[in-house]
């Protein structure tokens, strides 16, 4: 039998394959590959964790779900299943920052709201800059717009004042999530269609960077807070 470690090292192969893929089909734009690749990432990432993972944690799989149908909900071009995307990927950063709190476990809020603040500055900015948000979208992006300044600032008091793997995880995580937050919002609101085949496979790659990273960050903060 293969050691559990070659098994997480191929598997990782096949996900950094599927995206790769996945990278190119959004680029062709081929619906079949891109309905097809899509799940597979985070379903292989599901897989992959719990075989590497000694303490498996449940609230990380739901994470993954949620992403699952949030990249399935962002497929389609129509606004209605926009909305239902940003109803998903709200439901999905909740999940990430409610995760993220736990493992963390944070003593001293004072840097944390420092390290927030200018996140809210600069994502509230580009929001009250844009003006094509549809009037039913405002609230969901107002969420989405706290919860991803949440999530940054807590990773990025939480490296400065602990530099460790764990924490230098989570920051590269962090970084590749507000990266894809800010390319999905400019795609859709700010740019005229003609630049869809650049900044989807764009997202894309973020998006699977992102994800990868985020679970090198479960899997080393299990190891740290069970030792």
């Amino acid at each position: 039998m293969l050691q559990k470690g070659k098994i997480v090292k191929y598997l990782t192969a096949c996900f950094f394959a599927v995206g790769i893929l996945e990278v190119v089909s959004e680029y062709l734009q081929n619906k079949l590959l891109i309905i097809s690749l899509k799940p597979l990432i985070p379903l292989l990432l599901i897989v992959i964790y719990f075989i590497e993972s000694t303490h498996k944690n449940k609230l990380f799989v739901f994470v993954l779900l949620s992403s699952l149908i949030t990249n399935i909900l962002f497929i389609p071009k129509s606004t209605e299943y926009l909305q239902y995307a940003l109803i998903a990927f709200t439901i999905h950063r909740i999940l990430v920052v409610t995760m993220v709190l736990r493992l963390q476990k944070i003593k001293d809020y004072i840097p944390f709201c420092i390290a927030t603040l200018p996140f809210l500055l600069v994502f509230f900015y580009l929001f009250m800059e844009t003006a094509e948000i549809p009037q039913r979208s405002y609230a969901l992006l107002l969420v989405q717009n706290i919860l991803i300044s949440i999530f940054s600032g807590l990773a990025l008091s939480s490296y400065v004042m602990h530099d460790n793997k764990q924490n230098s995880v989570l920051l590269i995580a962090v970084l590749l999530f507000v990266m894809l937050q800010f390319i999905v919002f400019i795609e859709k609101y700010l740019l005229i269609n003609e630049f869809t085949a650049i900044f989807r496979p764009l997202a894309m790659t973020f998006n699977v960077l992102a994800f990868f990273s985020l679970y090198k960050y479960v899997i080393t903060a299990e190891q740290s807070n069970h030792n």
